[in-house]
């Protein structure tokens, strides 16, 4: 009985990856936003929309290799550059966390709204609380290419699925719990 309801989970998770990977605290307000590297440009994109919604005053971009086109896309998007901190050196979201969050409590920082691509949401919320208890994270996700139609263009499947394999492996190596 109890291998039926771990494989009908495992179905539901494969089936309906947004409703077990992706985390949105909805309308916030907070001290700064982290926009995390890697996606594409939905991930700037949803940082400046949510900037001129006021959701935080300033921006901290978190990632190596994709932190300057990223403060590129949010100043052509309107973001002004005065607004916007880089953090170029981390390779990994448990390292974006570290690096990142050393950041937050250098400035005295206490809430902050993370934006990723939506199945990276639940690992990289984890990460950050995980990494900096104290203060309060909240995520807003990018869903660009959610439905299923737009997978095969761009690799979602691919990622939804690894994501869930990422999630088992920091929760085993790292101690950080996904729930």
């Amino acid at each position: 009985m109890l291998l039926i309801l771990l494989g009908l989970l495992v179905a539901a998770a494969l089936f309906f990856p947004r409703l077990f990977l992706a985390v949105d605290s909805g309308p916030v307000t907070g001290d700064v936003l982290v926009v995390l590297g890697g996606g594409a440009r939905d991930r700037a994109e949803r940082a400046a929309e949510l900037f001129k919604e006021h959701a935080a005053p300033r921006i901290i971009i978190s990632g190596y290799g994709d932190a300057a086109i990223n403060r590129h896309w949010l100043v052509a998007a309107g973001v002004p550059a005065k607004v916007i901190e880089l953090e170029p050196k981390s390779k990994t979201t448990k390292e974006n966390a570290q690096a990142t969050t050393q950041l937050l409590r250098d400035q005295k920082v206490k809430r902050v709204i993370i934006v990723t691509s939506w199945y990276h949401s639940r690992r990289a919320l984890a990460c950050f609380r995980h990494y900096a208890p104290e203060i309060r994270f909240y995520s807003r996700p990018s869903y660009f290419a959610s439905a299923r139609a737009d997978w095969s263009r761009n690799r979602t499947g691919i990622r939804t699925r690894l994501e869930y394999l990422k999630l088992l492996g920091y929760w085993v190596r790292y101690g950080i719990c996904p729930f």
